[in-house]
């Protein structure tokens, strides 16, 4: 299938961008919180991209902290950090709710 134009090719490898981030802040969260051993990749991709949308919403929607609307903007050191701190989050939720020991 040849991809017409780059907003196609552009969509596409935002996607991927956002699945690389979203993995490597779910795994980052899940070594924090010693919950690494009962997660696949899968989960990891979900809480990292999960994790980030949170960090966004709390910290930059509800708090106003200017830095965290970086997180889920793609691949960057501060969209990573953020990440890695909603994904922490939202792992202690989900311990607190015993859906992850």
């Amino acid at each position: 299938m040849k991809l017409n134009g780059t907003k196609q090719e552009g969509n596409i490898m935002g996607w991927i961008i956002t699945i690389l981030v979203g993995a490597l802040c779910g795994w980052l969260a899940s070594l924090i919180m010693k919950t690494d051993a009962q997660q696949g990749a899968i989960a990891n991709i979900l809480i990292g991209i999960v994790g980030a949308l949170l960090a966004q919403w709390i910290f930059a929607g509800l708090l106003n902290i200017g830095g965290a609307n970086a997180a889920g903007d793609g691949f960057s050191f501060w969209s990573i950090i953020w990440g890695v701190i909603g994904s922490v989050i939202l792992i202690a939720i989900l311990k607190a709710l015993r859906v992850l020991r």
